[in-house]
């Protein structure tokens, strides 16, 4: 009998095999069919939801109330929606300090004030001490559509833009943790991304935040929907110093790390040098990079590749296995 793994919850290709194997199957509704950051719902209404189970609660730049409230408005944004209204659902565990809970309370509310989103409904659940784990949030966002991302109107030459550092959120929550006796100033990036949202006027093609299983998942995913492959650039790819150093002592792939307030965006060739500069004027975008195109000349239909510093070619796939569970 096989059981749920940690790797289910990863952003990977086995969360990925999931969805396509059992939740879309079992519902058949062509909106959910998508997989989309957020659903497109009649009348120019957008509707997402994510969970957040973080460990620990509260790391360097940020808390699990900041990202709860920042993934699920990040997840309208990059599916062409302006972030509107949240829910909020907490599950407590019995013997939670109340100081604790008032914190996340109040991290919710100013990260709420600063994206301006209303808190309009939700719920609360406690369980026995030993069946959570202090706070788990779960969150519903509604947005007016102002675009929708178009993957059929996506062309060889398209670049990708990527609007900052990769792994700044994995590294924090890795540290916070203590599970390597490293110490590091890295803080996560942890964020709303409502400056993007010009951008799809602007001529945005396609979004995606790099939540889990990094970069290189999201990319692959967006590889195996179009008729050509997608090329990166290893060189171009921006890293913060802390984030390179870490990745090259553990042996960590900087571009499977999670981030919490960074996208990639497809963008036309006419109009990548000038989304790239817009999105550079803003304070989270300042280190934004074209780090790749999708294009034809190397590597076949679906693939996602990876020009190394050396010069040479390497292929991308999904993330396979949990690097660090409970990152979001």
């Amino acid at each position: 009998m096989t059981k749920v793994s940690l790797e289910l919850g990863s952003g990977g290709r086995l969360m990925r095999e999931f969805l396509a194997g059992k939740i879309v199957p079992a519902f058949r509704d062509p909106l959910l069919g998508e997989l989309s950051d957020a659903a497109h719902l009649p009348g120019g209404i957008a509707f997402t939801t994510d969970s957040y189970v973080v460990d620990p609660l509260v790391f360097p730049g940020g808390d699990i109330g900041a990202l709860a409230v920042n993934g699920t408005v990040n997840d309208l944004v990059v599916a062409g929606a302006e972030p509107r209204f949240l829910s909020l659902a907490f599950i407590l565990e019995e013997g939670l300090e109340t100081a604790t809970l008032d914190r996340v309370i109040g991290s919710v509310r100013n990260a709420a004030r600063r994206a301006g989103v209303r808190v309009v409904t939700g719920d609360t659940k406690v369980v026995r001490r030993g069946q959570g784990d202090k706070i788990y949030i779960n969150t519903a966002g509604v947005g007016r559509t102002v675009a929708r991302p178009r993957l059929d109107r996506v062309r060889k030459g398209d670049k990708l833009i990527l609007t900052g550092t990769l792994g700044d959120h994995s590294l924090a929550v890795m540290l916070a943790r203590g599970e390597f006796g490293l110490r590091s100033s890295v803080r996560s990036d942890c964020a709303p991304l409502l400056f993007l949202l010009p951008l799809w006027r602007a001529g945005a093609r396609w979004m995606r935040d790099v939540t889990r299983g990094g970069l290189a998942t999201v990319l692959s995913e967006l590889a195996e929907r179009l008729p050509c492959p997608v090329l990166i650039e290893e060189d171009k790819v921006p890293l913060s110093r802390p984030v390179r150093a870490a990745s090259d002592l553990l042996g960590i792939d900087p571009l499977y790390m999670a981030c919490e307030g960074k996208a990639v965006i497809v963008a036309p060739a006419a109009k990548a040098a000038a989304l790239l500069a817009r999105v550079r004027r803003h304070p989270l975008g300042r280190r934004a990079a074209v780090i790749g195109e999708v294009q034809g000349r190397v590597g076949r239909p679906g693939e996602l590749l990876l020009r190394t510093s050396a010069g040479g070619l390497r292929l991308l796939e999904p993330l396979t296995s949990e690097l660090l569970p409970r990152i979001c």
